[in-house]
């Protein structure tokens, strides 16, 4: 406990208000001061309020429609690490009246206007707290607004692990870090925390005051909350959403179900479990970098920010990913599929050009979503950086097994299309902007159909590729790095990995699900696309 660490127990909620007014101070020093005091460590993600705070549900919505089963944090393969077995070093018990309030907060979905979501609406814990696409009517982003019939406008991201992440920087070559939301926009994860609760499209609240009348309506969530911070600043509706804020982060801080570390992977560099030829196999691919390297931005050994590997840098990068004609926002007259109100809360477009192919691009890093007013310690704005346009944080690959559908704007929905798609990227038919387009059929891309894996919303191959991007922006996309195939070279170089190859990654990326149990191995249960990847893998020999 924080009392245990100081010569005196600050005032309720003193210490996290102060982490918050200091000037110099970040939540992400937050996480270094409990985890020193209660061997924890932690951040996440979360969204904003419309343009200037949220790009869909980022950090704070879909998932479970009860509260009790969110709160229980099940899952197939994630049980056991919930229950804090695995390699972390903070115990359950050990949570500061802070983070006890934070729990509470994080799953209590009266404090929402529908009176039906929660944090852990979308970030669902057995799925390593990202969102479900089956409490979403299949949509690759979640439902929200006072009747749950708005969709947001990206793929919920896990929180699990996130609590690492250091804050925005730009180095001095120009590369830009950290940050929290998929674009970094939220300078902590107590600003990213609280932004949920007043954007339209999520939980709705038309004001601070509104949330703060909600939680005095909420008994138990109402005493744990004043437990931590006290009964006073309910009276200051904005200070008490930044004490709502800090507790979720105190709890995403502290709680070892955010970050157990209880992978076979750990275990296995732990010495204290085996892993398959197959899984052998896709770790030396998904190092070499000549094959795979997927280590260039996702490392498979600790890189400062934790003793252990957490399979980001936190970087910035633009891969081009496909559009995916099943966001609403995407469609060329976007409505709600839950009733077919207009999406009329779309962002005014930032950077896109007047001649670009579509009128509603997502471009990340440059807009449209800007940091919240109140975020005073936010990155700034960068429409004017158009280099950075396209750019997304590079998300962990912890738990990618049970996060589905991937990418920020969930385009796909098996880890198997993921790396077909990176290796195959520009061997396609899209004349518009390939210059050695390449038809459809057995000299084409092995993987697609159409012949490539930019198509228009009615299937055909689009125009162009890097279609979720408008074209003057090509020059951002990543091409200089295996295992893309740059334009340049489009069918005159095959991809870095076989089908076999592509099936021993999978196997790999299976292996960092948390939840295994040394003690009894076959009770971690994984995805169908792991068993598949697994069993395809069954002719290779032990090493």
């Amino acid at each position: 406990m924080i009392a245990n660490c100081v010569h005196r127990r600050p005032a309720r909620g003193e210490h996290l208000r102060l982490a918050v007014r200091a000037a110099d101070l970040t939540v992400f020093v937050l996480a270094a001061l409990l985890a020193g005091c209660s061997g924890s460590s932690g951040s996440g993600d979360s969204s904003g309020s419309a343009a200037s705070a949220g790009a869909g549900t980022e950090a704070s919505a879909a998932g479970s429609s009860s509260s009790s089963a969110q709160n229980s944090s099940a899952g197939s393969a994630s049980a056991s690490a919930s229950s804090g077995s695995g390699l972390a070093d903070a115990a359950a018990d050990t949570l500061s009246a802070e983070a006890i309030a934070g729990q509470a907060l994080f799953f209590d979905q009266s404090l929402s206007a529908s009176g039906r979501q929660s944090c852990g609406t979308c970030h669902v814990p057995s799925r390593a707290f990202t969102a479900d696409p089956s409490t979403d009517g299949g949509l690759p982003v979640p439902l929200g607004g006072p009747n749950m019939d708005l969709p947001g406008f990206r793929n919920a991201p896990s929180l699990a692990y996130a609590s690492f992440t250091p804050p925005f920087s730009i180095a001095a070559d120009g590369t830009p870090s950290g940050g929290f939301f998929r674009d970094g926009r939220a300078s902590s994860l107590a600003a990213q925390a609280e932004q949920p609760f007043l954007t339209p499209y999520e939980m709705a609240n038309r004001s601070a005051a509104e949330v703060v009348g909600r939680l005095q309506s909420s008994r138990a969530t109402l005493a744990k909350f004043t437990a931590a911070f006290g009964a006073a600043v309910l009276a200051q509706p904005e200070e008490a959403l930044t004490d709502i804020g800090l507790a979720i982060a105190a709890f995403e801080t502290e709680s070892p179900e955010f970050h157990p570390f209880s992978s076979k992977y750990d275990y296995w560099l732990a010495g204290r479990a085996q892993l398959s030829p197959q899984e052998l196999r896709g770790l030396a691919l998904f190092n070499n970098p000549g094959k795979g390297n997927c280590a260039a931005c996702h490392p498979s050994e600790p890189q400062g920010f934790s003793s252990h590997a957490l399979f980001t840098d936190f970087t910035y990068d633009n891969i081009g990913v496909p559009r995916n004609w099943n966001i609403p926002a995407n469609q060329p007259d976007p409505v709600s599929p839950v009733d077919g109100v207009p999406v009329d809360y779309i962002p005014q477009p930032v950077d896109v050009p007047a001649d670009a192919e579509y009128a509603y691009y997502d471009l990340g890093l440059c807009g449209p979503f800007e940091p919240a007013p109140k975020d005073v310690r936010a990155r700034p704005a960068l429409s004017a950086t158009t280099t950075y346009c396209g750019l997304f944080k590079v998300p962990t690959l912890r738990n990618v097994a049970i996060t589905a559908p991937y990418f920020h704007n969930g385009e796909f929905a098996t880890l198997r299309q993921v790396v077909e798609w990176y290796v195959t990227r520009d061997i396609n038919n899209n004349t518009g902007n390939n210059p050695t387009p390449v038809p459809a059929g057995p000299a084409g891309n092995p993987y697609a159909p159409a012949g490539s894996f930019y198509t228009a919303a009615d299937g055909s191959p689009d125009r162009y590729e890097y279609n979720d991007l408008p074209v003057e922006f090509d020059a951002n996309v990543n091409i200089g790095e295996v295992p893309y195939t740059p334009p340049s070279l489009a069918g005159g170089q095959s991809p870095t990995l076989t089908s076999d190859e592509i099936d021993a990654v999978v196997a790999f990326l299976c292996t960092l699900t948390d939840g295994y149990d040394p003690r009894h191995p076959s009770a971690y249960l994984l995805p169908a696309q792991c068993q598949a990847a697994e069993s395809a893998g069954a002719s290779i020999p032990a090493q």
